[in-house]
């Protein structure tokens, strides 16, 4: 992970590699240093019997962090963004979002062919959109930066559908860095983003058990997991499932590994039900993912919905995340 320096959590480009507590500086504005903003929180993902219900709960790395945003990728695909998912750039007051300034691409770059044991190509197009976006900024990382080579930089978890009636899929898209010394210029460091690595977590192995999906970032947070407090039958779980039969039938589904024969409407009353147990007085969000109707906020975030940049080659009549919330 990132090592934190009294207490903050911001990755520093430039003249230092970490930026110590404070505001950056117009005098380290001067130095041409670039700031990234780390998401850091649990994504919690369910298949149910007729829809996907999911959750992000923003859980700071420092005072200044970026909660986990949720993000239209295509029609039938969103994205939940952890990590370096937004650059403060010198003398520009406006940051880089990740999730606000990404382009689609409607056509495959010739210059990333993927491989069978890889992701699919649609799939393929969203993790190069990604690293298109993200290579210039990485580029100006010219110190060394405290992550290990297993450590992503930017993690994408990818939850829709996928095409030709293949149905419900969630995939982890991360983002590592690999850094070279230049012995000629003095602790100077060249920077390359590596190609985006690909893990399905949904749908499992034939015959695995079909349950809950729980990711954080950073990797070692520390946080109890929700499929933890159900099968350590803690006593907040245990008073919901003797509350409400809804909720037994939903745990009970989960336990049992066929999480994905959970009514979809119990679950996500459920979760409603029993984020706040784990996020305490965070933020968190709770949406769905339908595969006719697509994406529907339950609990939106606190922070406006930027209006979504003009994209020549995005139709008008796309699907967005900016839809009002059901009343």
């Amino acid at each position: 992970m990132l090592t934190p320096r009294k207490g903050r959590w911001l990755l520093v480009l430039g003249a230092s590699a970490l930026l110590a507590p404070g505001v950056l500086s117009q005098q380290n504005a001067a130095e041409g240093e670039i700031v990234a903003n780390l998401a850091g929180g649990r994504v919690i993902v369910q298949v149910t019997n007729d829809i996907i219900v999911f959750a992000a709960i923003d859980q700071p790395l420092e005072a200044k962090s970026t909660p986990p945003r949720v993000m239209e990728l295509d029609s039938t695909h969103v994205g939940v963004l952890l990590g370096a998912s937004e650059w403060q750039l010198p003398a520009e007051p406006r940051p880089v979002r990740l999730d606000r300034d990404f382009r689609r691409l409607m056509a495959r770059d010739p210059r990333y062919q993927v491989t069978p044991s890889e992701a699919e190509p649609d799939l393929e197009l969203m993790g190069v959109a990604f690293l298109e976006r993200l290579r210039p900024l990485v580029s100006q990382l010219h110190h060394k930066i405290d992550l290990s080579a297993e450590e992503p930089l930017l993690q994408v978890v990818v939850i829709g559908y996928a095409p030709h009636n293949y149905g419900p899929e969630v995939w982890l898209v991360e983002f590592r860095i690999e850094q070279e010394e230049i012995a000629r210029k003095g602790d100077y460091w060249q920077t390359r983003l590596q190609r985006p690595r690909f893990t399905q977590l949904y749908p499992p192995e034939k015959h695995a058990a079909r349950t809950m999906l729980e990711l954080g970032y950073p990797q070692d947070l520390k946080s109890p997991k929700l499929l933890d407090l159900i099968r350590g039958n803690d006593p907040r779980i245990a008073r919901l499932r003797g509350g409400d039969q809804r909720f037994a039938r939903v745990l009970e589904a989960i336990e049992k590994g066929h999480a994905d024969k959970a009514n979809a409407a119990d679950a996500v009353d459920f979760l409603r039900a029993a984020l706040p147990l784990l996020a305490g007085r965070s933020p968190f969000v709770l949406a769905t993912m339908e595969e006719q109707h697509g994406f529907n906020w339950v609990v939106p975030p606190d922070e406006p919905m930027e209006k979504a940049t003009e994209d020549k080659d995005h139709a008008l009549d796309a699907p967005t995340l900016r839809r009002k919330p059901k009343p």
